[in-house]
């Protein structure tokens, strides 16, 4: 640990606060494009705000048409900073003010707080402790301000246009210690028509690959209401979900309610979706409809999420298990669509997963929509010079076991060769990312400020 780079960033706490709710005091959730402004006005203003707290600290930006804005410490930087300064939409619920900044003691809230303004500032007072501490850098650093992360990190595909990539990046947006594998995606739409004849008329679940569908229903008719309320009761003992059924308009809709997770966990959620296709099935009904529920209900039955029945369970001792979302479903007029979200461990391949899957859903008359692409694992070596650099770091400054950790979801360097997200969330606690009342600890943002000058330090002096 460097008292120096300590004794330096804590001297600039109130600095630091001051300089984080400038940002958090802009809404930049993105918007429609405007001139000078692909992620529209907001995002255009906090990249401006930033620009200006970068040249009081004495670092010139140089922006990439509002796409993203670039410092540089050195003249042959080989390590990069990635954070980014767009949001997500405040959503519902709040008790502060998204974006107005509160303070209560060290803890601030608002929109960005942790995801990911609070982080970006971290890295400039990075820059300037090192700088400040050590003079100019001999290798150099490179720290880059996105504005188009939460929407798909097109900021980086055009970024990257511009820009060549580093042999290494580090970006302060997930978790700690240290994200090494991210697991690859293949979440493919496939449908088919039948004939629109039968007792199912229409079914709604889920509209989201990404998300466990917490709601569905259908509308079935020429079934008695008592009968299909006897096969609802054992369904919602069988599943767990809650499960009610009306007359409406002389037919019968059924609604199911379980519980939402992300696509990455789907255990963590009670699918809906997959509820009510068992329910369908079971219940006494014809039609093409209703075959096909009883179909799809066999490939992706109710509480799986391994792929097991579909053909693609497998796993990989550093990335863990294939994990299966099934997402999508709708169906009218004799027409279904559905769509899955598998998170896919390293060892996955098109023939052993895409066309697994393909030949399965061939077998009962579905077809993919389009050519469904799968995204590969991103995984970098836990013996990278980054990677032990910066658990070395993280277990001298906060006295725990550093350790390198796979996940379903994707970071902001997902698709940046040898890039790996440090920070900013700590383990064990919820910062309410992406919720109401977002906050951060101005100590633990002060910590990663320490932690990554420590590795600008290591790695480019």
């Amino acid at each position: 640990m460097d008292k120096r780079i300590c004794d330096f960033i804590d001297s600039q706490k109130e600095n630091f606060v001051c300089d984080l709710e400038r940002l958090i005091n802009i809404n930049s959730v993105r918007t429609a494009p405007a001139k000078n402004a692909p992620f529209g006005e907001g995002c255009r203003k906090v990249l401006e705000e930033a620009e200006k707290i970068l040249s009081e600290h004495g670092f010139s930006m140089t922006n990439f048409e509002n796409y993203a804005g670039e410092v540089n410490l050195g003249k042959a930087p080989g390590l990069m900073l990635l954070a980014h300064l767009d949001v997500v939409p405040e959503g519902d619920n709040w008790t502060k003010k998204p974006f107005r900044m509160e303070r209560e003691g060290d803890i601030v809230y608002g929109r960005g707080t942790t995801d990911d303004k609070g982080a970006a500032v971290a890295m400039i007072y990075a820059l300037k402790a090192v700088r400040e501490i050590y003079g100019d850098s001999e290798k150099g650093v490179r720290l880059v301000l996105g504005c188009g992360e939460e929407t798909g990190s097109e900021d980086m595909d055009y970024y990257f246009s511009k820009r060549e990539t580093l042999p290494y990046t580090l970006s302060p947006d997930a978790d700690y210690p240290l994200i090494n594998i991210e697991k690859g995606r293949f979440a493919p739409f496939f449908t088919k028509n039948v004939s629109p004849d039968g007792n199912i008329l229409s079914i709604n679940g889920g509209s989201t690959q990404n998300i466990v569908p917490p709601k569905a229903n259908a509308v079935i008719c020429g079934i008695d209401l008592e009968t299909v309320k006897k096969y609802c009761a054992e369904a919602e003992k069988e599943t767990q979900a809650e499960i009610n059924c009306e007359k409406e308009n002389g037919n019968i809709r059924i609604f199911v309610t379980g519980t939402a997770a992300h696509a990455a966990q789907p255990h963590k959620g009670n699918n809906a979706q997959t509820v009510l296709l068992k329910l369908l099935s079971a219940l006494p009904l014809k039609g093409e409809a209703h075959a096909s529920c009883k179909q799809l209900s066999e490939l992706f039955p109710h509480g799986e999420t391994d792929g097991l029945s579909i053909g693609v369970k497998m796993s990989d001792g550093k990335s863990g298990e294939l994990t299966l979302n099934f997402g999508v479903l709708t169906y009218k007029d004799g027409s279904f669509r559905c769509g899955t979200d598998l998170r896919v461990p390293l060892g996955a391949t098109t023939e052993n997963v895409k066309d697994v899957i393909n030949s399965n859903l061939a077998s009962i008359g579905f077809s993919f929509e389009g050519n469904p692409e799968m995204r590969p694992v991103h995984f970098v070596d836990e013996n990278s010079p980054l990677i032990k650099t910066a658990l070395a770091v993280y277990e001298d400054y906060t006295g725990k076991e550093g350790k390198c950790l796979a996940i379903g979801g994707g970071t902001y360097v997902h698709d940046i060769e040898g890039g790996v997200a440090f920070g900013i969330e700590f383990e064990g606690k919820d910062y309410r990312i992406h919720s109401n009342d977002e906050f951060a600890d101005i100590n633990e943002l002060l910590l990663t400020a320490k932690m990554y000058a420590q590795i600008i330090k290591e790695l480019s002096y």
